[in-house]
């Protein structure tokens, strides 16, 4: 008498569906589970969506490709915490759609760029990256200057995006151009400016990111994507290496004294 399983071996046709519909149950249960975000991030305080604004430079970034020579994930390894500053989380990026966390380096990280430099040095970096990192290889964006910002329909991204689980309020939606206009243009626009505010957190920057007055520009969008990036959370002071235990064998005093080099001050890096 033939077992169940010999008369499976000699039926291919029969094992080969078997085996699919194996490989489908067992995906299906490893792969639902991630379509709730809950299930796989855990909040973070100070995680916020994207202002207009910010949204209107994330949109610029990756038009432009900036993602093929950045990335956007510091791997909780000594060198890259030592360099670019605390490991990312994922909740950071929770509600990028597409997310950039990226591999390729060409120019640094930038997921802790935001507050690293002023406004003027994205400007003038962007505009002629020469200018200000001699050995650079990066395009020239200069254009960004004198290119208006599309934020006339960014309440219309924002509602697509909040099907996808961005928390936008209807209150954030219906006041997207003018928090886009007063986040870039702070004269004579305090209610709005403090209406932004009241929106998207105190912390939020407003202020003249490219130092043109007359138009939000394209330059005013990506500045203040660069600018908030990795300033929502509020990351504690990194602890010192805690020396060896008395147990532990003795090790050489170079290797006993782990200070990872900090990136030169005197020299900004490329991005």
């Amino acid at each position: 008498m033939l077992h169940h399983h010999a008369i499976l071996e000699r039926k291919s046709i029969l094992l080969l569906v078997l085996i699919i519909v194996v490989i489908l149950i067992g995906g299906i249960v490893e792969i639902i589970p991630l379509f709730r975000m809950q299930t796989v991030i855990e909040p973070v305080k100070g995680v916020r969506p994207y202002t207009p604004l910010e949204l209107a430079g994330y949109d610029i970034y990756i038009r432009e490709g900036c993602y093929n020579c950045h990335s956007q994930q510091i791997r909780p390894l000594r060198d890259e915490v030592a360099r670019y500053g605390h490991y990312s989380l994922a909740a950071e990026s929770m509600y990028d759609h597409p997310f950039q966390w990226g591999s390729k380096r060409t120019g640094p990280d930038l997921a802790r760029v935001g507050g690293k430099y002023s406004d003027d040095w994205h400007v003038a970096h962007l505009a002629n990256p020469r200018s200000v990192v001699p050995e650079s290889v990066m395009p020239t964006y200069g254009f960004l200057n004198h290119n208006q910002a599309e934020i006339n329909k960014i309440g219309d991204h924002m509602k697509t995006l909040r099907l996808v689980g961005v928390p936008y309020t209807d209150d954030q939606i219906a006041n997207a151009y003018n928090d886009a206009v007063a986040q870039a243009h702070t004269e004579d626009m305090d209610d709005h400016v403090a209406g932004l505010k009241s929106r998207y957190g105190d912390k939020v920057n407003a202020r003249l990111f490219d130092g043109n007055p007359d138009m939000v520009t394209e330059m005013d969008a990506l500045v203040a994507y660069l600018q908030v990036l990795g300033t929502m959370v509020e990351f504690p002071t990194a602890e010192a290496v805690k020396p060896q235990s008395a147990e532990a064998p003795a090790a050489p005093a170079a290797a006993h004294t782990p200070s990872a080099p900090a990136p030169a001050a005197d020299k900004p890096q490329e991005h």
